[in-house]
């Protein structure tokens, strides 16, 4: 404000607005002039606002932008994905005759060998029928003996051998039926695995295909997660890659063996729009069990990346761009191409050279092609700022 001015009109500016105000008020004597001096008190009101203003509210947008340089690292890219867990061989174990439960000889929960014998169903009619079978096989055998002896003396025709050979095979496929489901009666592992508890108790009916229990081979594990298809289809750029993963368990603490995705399913959920990725897992002290749930951990790592501040970045029709400033400070717009996005950070896969000054801030501020006055930080501060972490 002009220091020369009366000491009234150096108060603040309310101050100033009331005495004009009073002043004019004050010599109304006429009324039907009132009208005319109160349009004469705002005029003058506005004008020493005018003056009474700072020079540097005129340029409140002026000023020293912030720009820095991409930062170089190493960066690992870490993406989770909820899966489920799967036994390479889970199977249920179903009753294969009927008859009353009369023997269980494993327990829930128990780890069997293959072959054990796990139940066992009444087996009385099915063994009076093996004895029977038995019996007629032998029978028959004695009388293909017999007929052959007379055949070879050409007592008999070699019509009767036939048909006495013809009853000697149809013995033995009863026998070898009976025998079948002799064996029937018997429920045996058919690989080692875990037992899930018991849907019958002993001394229970059950029926043919009845439910007896599940067994699981947990030794090696299938684990499923789904991937968008966008990741599908980076994935499948490079056919002979091996996507290694982790395994977070359900108490967030990491699986102690990595796996390889080895097989992908043949359609995308449509739904969704993502699609099955299997991924196998070596299970020695078997932790895991079928049916546990968890996440896929998959990281991506990036050697040597260019990193920029996503705060410096604005998008224009999907497409994203920086402002980068040159020697002369002259603003650019320029578009990039991002690889990947971190916490408050882009890798920049094109579109920037590491001497590139870019704008940190003000971008609402500036418009390509003016020129700005710019302060460089350092990138190292900047990310340190952002509390950026590249775990």
């Amino acid at each position: 404000m002009n220091d020369n001015l009366p000491s009234a009109l150096r108060r603040p500016r309310t101050s100033i607005v009331l005495a004009i105000v009073r002043l004019l008020l004050g010599r109304a004597a006429d009324k039907r002039l009132l009208p005319r001096l109160l349009s004469l008190a705002g005029a003058l009101t506005a004008v020493c606002l005018l003056a009474c203003q700072h020079p540097h509210e005129h340029h409140e947008e002026a000023g020293v932008f912030a720009v820095t340089t991409p930062l170089r690292q190493d960066v690992e890219l870490t993406r989770d994905y909820v899966a489920q867990v799967h036994a390479i061989q889970h199977i249920e174990v179903r009753a294969q005759e009927r008859g009353y439960l009369t023997g269980i000889f494993v327990d829930e929960g128990q780890l069997i060998e293959e072959d054990t014998k796990m139940f066992q169903i009444m087996p009385l009619i099915y063994r009076a029928d093996l004895h029977r079978a038995e019996a007629e096989a032998e029978a028959a055998s004695i009388e293909y003996k017999n007929t052959k002896m007379l055949a070879d003396k050409d007592i008999v025709s070699s019509a009767e051998l036939a048909l006495a050979g013809a009853k000697l095979n149809r013995a033995k496929a009863e026998l070898e039926l009976a025998q079948t489901h002799m064996r029937l009666t018997e429920i045996r592992a058919p690989f080692t695995g875990l037992m899930d508890r018991f849907m019958v108790r002993l001394g229970s009916l059950v029926e043919e295909g009845d439910l007896l229990t599940t067994l699981s081979d947990n030794r090696m594990l299938w684990i499923y997660f789904n991937v968008p298809e966008a990741e599908y289809l980076d994935y499948k750029a490079d056919p002979e890659q091996k996507m290694v993963v982790k395994f977070k368990m359900a108490n967030d603490k990491m699986f102690d063996q990595e796996g390889r995705v080895e097989t992908i399913e043949a359609d995308f959920d449509n739904t969704t729009g993502n699609i099955a990725f299997r991924a196998t897992f070596p299970n020695p002290a078997g932790l895991l069990r079928h049916g546990e749930t968890g996440n896929i951990i998959v990281t991506t790592k990036y050697a040597n990346a260019q990193l920029i501040p996503q705060k410096a970045t604005f998008e224009i029709l999907d497409r994203r761009y920086v402002f980068v400033v040159g020697d002369d400070g002259i603003v650019k717009q320029r578009p990039i191409v991002v690889a990947a996005e971190l916490p408050h950070a882009f890798i920049v896969e094109s579109g920037l050279e590491d001497t590139d000054h870019i704008l940190l801030e003000g971008l609402r501020k500036v418009q390509d092609g003016k020129h700005v006055d710019v302060k460089l930080e350092e990138p190292a501060e900047v990310f340190a700022q952002l509390k950026y972490h590249a775990e």
